[in-house]
């Protein structure tokens, strides 16, 4: 029987450490790994394309360009709304908040209040950034085709959302 590797339509689960270019940890799968589905974008493409043929109990160090992670910052995506348009809420620095837009909706961090205006941040918090993961390969499975289908992996039990 071949060794199973890590390719599309595969179930494979990792344990990874993310650090940013300084050594800090940015990210961390703490022991418990993360399991994703090759090939159907569940992580970012740069990480996802160099595990393609990894091995189970492979390691591997990955360095991922802005471009291939979180995108490029973009400086159109740093804008204010009014205060009021929060409903009587205090914006605090660092809040997520989701907002809807003429193409949907997408997630924006709080900057800051400057009077009337709330400073937001519509880019990913690692955009920009050149991403180094440390990642080891701990299971490798054929994905079922319900999760093909659905293009994510389900938990041990069925369908998890």
């Amino acid at each position: 029987m071949a060794t199973p590797t890590v390719q599309h339509g595969s179930v494979v689960a990792i344990n990874y450490t993310l650090t940013d270019v300084n050594g800090k940890v940015l990210d961390s799968s703490s022991g418990s790994p993360l399991e994703y589905l090759q090939g159907h974008h569940n992580i970012i493409p740069g990480l996802e394309s160099e595990l393609e043929g990894l091995v189970v109990g492979a390691h591997k160090q990955v360095v991922v360009q802005p471009k291939d992670g979180y995108g490029e910052l973009m400086p159109d995506m740093r804008f204010s709304l009014p205060l009021a348009e929060f409903g009587g809420q205090t914006p605090q620095a660092g809040m997520m908040v989701q907002l809807e837009t003429p193409t949907g909706m997408i997630m924006a961090r709080i900057l800051g209040v400057e009077g009337e205006q709330v400073k937001l941040d519509g880019n990913h918090p690692l955009a920009g950034q050149v991403l180094n993961f440390d990642v080891e390969i701990m299971t490798i499975r054929p994905a079922t085709s319900e999760e093909l289908s659905h293009g994510h992996p389900h938990g041990p039990n069925g369908h998890h959302h």
